[in-house]
Order: C-alpha cells, then structure tokens, then sequence
C-alpha cells in the first residue's frame, strides 16, 4: 500500500478545516480507500433556500474539488424536501416557507452553479425529495426514535430561541434527523459542512449507526465573514458576493473586503499564495485577489477589464460607463420605491436603511450631495444617484 499516498490525501482533507471528526475514522478510512483503490464517498447537502451560490459555499466546494483530483466521489444532495423546512441552524426564528417552485427553480440554479467550482464527471447529484416523498408515516417513525427532545435541545441556537421565547417548531426539531437521513440513504463516507453544521453532521453519524452502517467521518470548514465585516456570509444580510455576478460587481465588492479579512479570502477562495499577499501593498494585494476571483468564475480578459474600470471610476473619479437606467413614470419620485424597483437594492427596507445611514447622495457635477428627503422632483434630463461606495443608478423622466 502507498502510505505516501495515504499521507498526502490526509494533508488535502485536512487543509483549511476547523474540525477532523473523528479523525482516526477518516484515517481508517482513507487507508482502506487507498488500499482497495475504490473512492469515499463524500457528501455535501445544500438547502436551495435562495436562488445563488456566493463565495460562502464555495469554501466546502473549492475542498470537495481538491479531493475530486484523488479520485474520491462527490454526492451533492439538493435539498428540495428539507428545504420545505429551511435549515434552523444559526437562526433566531422561523425560516419563511416556500413554494415547491420557488424550490425546484433555486435547486436547479444550484446544480448548475455548483459545477463551476465541482468536477461533474465526479459528482453524483441526488434530490432527498427522492427517499422522502416516497416515504410513508410508518417508515418515518423509526426516525423519531434515533434522538430525544433533550438532545435536541442542547443545540445553542434552540435552547437560545427556547430562553427567548421565540417559536420553534416540531419540524425545525426534527430537521437534523431528516437531513442525518440523507447520510443513510447513500452511505456517505465522510460528509462537510461549515462549523454551523457540526450539530446536524454529527446526526448522520447517529442515523448510520442506528441503521446498521459504519458511520461517516465528519470534517467542518470555517465560515466565511460577509463583506459587513462580522456576520456570515448570507444574501439575507445583503453582505454576499454571488458567484455569477457580472465581473465589474463582482470585482467591486471584492474591493469592499476589509484589510483585516483580507487573507481569510485569499486563503480558502483561491490559491493565492498567502506570502506573495502579504509582500503586497494592501491595496494592491486587493486589486490583485479581486483579479483572481473575477479571473476564476469569468477569465483572465474580464478579470483585467474589471480592474481597469474599476481603477477609472474609483482612481480616477470617473462614473461607470454603464450606470444602470431607471424610467419613473412621474416627475416627482419617491427614490425608496426607485431604488427598490430598479433591483439596486434588495428591498425598500434596504433602501431605507441607506437613507438613514446617508448612503444616498445626489451626483451634481464634481460635488456628492447626501439626500435626506427621499422624495424628490426630477428635473427633465434626470438625476444620478451614488448609493453606498460602488453603487450607481440614473433616474430619468419617461
């Protein structure tokens, strides 16, 4: 047996993890993975609860790839029926239900994303609503009994929801022995996630057991800060960077990255070399991550012509040459609505909010003037609005 070979694959799953657990299991079973030459199988499961992929998934999927070049075998598992749930992990109160098409539409969004960081000729994509929409009330009870009420209740985030007497339903209770299920139905070998999901990884463990089967390794990865600087990285929060963006968006947000998380995301969503990073000036170090990310889901051509651009608006004080258009349908607009509609921003809360902030300044010439009264009068060529650092929007009279 090659025990160099067996060192090396150890090094890969390691790299980058918080946690290897237990990591004399997944020793046991990389050797014998090595040993009968026949690939683990290695799960993610991903809840289509949104409609994209950003960088924060892509720290277990950039993992998962690496590992694909040993020859190992991805089971991505879309959550279409657990999705009917919505995750509970990390939250502080009930997840909004969706349709079965929103689901369908942001799971088949998913596998397609995904494919831009996994190898698809070593992906096997499974939808759970297969086993459990087929699944009879009397096959699901055997579930019920893998836990208890009590050990559910140690998860932080339910026992918190719990002392603040917030909702918590039976069906977020039971999700991790849904979604432990999954480990069952295809025998995953080792399945990741991030260290928010160390609860649930650990049912799947539980379930294999239950059933009969060797029980899965378990390996969390870190989870990404958003570009606010302290929070997850969630569209939730507006503080996501997708991975189908356009290359200038993508490149400018790249470029609102705090210094001090700076080598976080060169670390575990490229390979940048983290010495040649930091012999860089910060800020052209960040010009060149952000180069490197555009260049990975666009091209290289993109990636620069995203950098010059950028270099002219924001250098150079320029405007961007393609300043989205909105057309109002009265002279006196409400830029809430405005901002809202044009898809500048993600809801009127979010535009609120910028107002607050005095994020919103009216462009005249050189000067920026902060608007506080949303309501404006617009004058027959139209105004440009600036809203936050990289965000413009001209409003023009129909």
């Amino acid at each position: 047996m090659n025990k160099g070979l067996v060192q090396k694959q150890l090094a890969a799953f390691r790299e980058h993890a918080v946690e290897v657990l237990p990591e004399e299991a997944l020793t046991e079973k990389i050797t014998k993975a090595v040993r009968e030459e026949k690939p683990l199988k290695l799960k993610i499961g991903l809840d289509p609860t949104a409609s994209d992929i950003h960088f924060g998934h892509t720290v277990v999927l950039r993992k998962l790839r690496k590992l694909q070049d040993f020859g190992h075998q991805v089971y991505l598992i879309i959550g279409d029926f657990t999705a009917r749930v919505g995750d509970p992990s990390g939250r502080t109160q009930l997840r909004p239900v969706l349709s079965e098409e929103e689901i369908r539409r942001n799971a088949e969004t998913y596998t397609s994303q995904a494919f831009k960081v996994l190898d698809r000729n070593r992906t096997c994509v499974r939808w759970n609503s297969e086993w459990f929409s087929s699944m009879l009330l009397s096959d699901f009870f055997p579930l019920l009994g893998v836990s208890t009420v009590a050990r559910m209740l140690e998860r932080d985030d339910f026992a918190q929801r719990m002392d603040q007497k917030k909702p918590l339903s039976l069906s977020e209770l039971v999700y991790p022995l849904i979604q432990g299920y999954d480990s069952v139905k295809i025998q995953a070998d080792v399945e990741f996630g991030g260290t928010d999901q160390t609860f649930n990884l650990f049912m799947g463990r539980q379930m294999q057991e239950y059933f009969g089967q060797v029980p899965q390794a378990v390996i969390t990865m870190p989870l990404l800060v958003g570009l606010d600087g302290k929070n997850k990285m969630s569209k939730s929060l507006d503080n996501y960077i997708g991975i189908t963006e356009e290359p200038g968006t993508m490149f400018g947000k790249t470029m609102s990255v705090s210094d001090e998380v700076m080598e976080e995301y060169a670390r575990l969503l490229t390979d940048f070399p983290e010495e040649e990073l930091r012999s860089m000036h910060p800020k052209e170090a960040k010009l060149a991550l952000a180069g490197k990310l555009v260049a990975q889901y666009h091209s290289d051509a993109e990636a620069a012509a995203a950098r010059k651009e950028f270099e002219r608006v924001f250098s150079a004080r320029g405007l961007p040459q393609d300043i989205p258009v909105y057309e109002s349908g009265a002279r006196r607009v409400d830029l809430i609505e405005a901002l809202s509609l044009s898809g500048t921003v993600p809801s009127k809360n979010e535009a609120r909010r910028l107002f607050a902030q005095k994020s919103v300044s009216l462009l005249a010439g050189d000067a920026a003037v902060t608007l506080e009264d949303p309501v404006q009068e617009l004058p027959p060529e139209g105004v440009t609005l600036k809203i936050g650092k990289k965000r413009f929007l001209r409003i023009v009279p129909k």
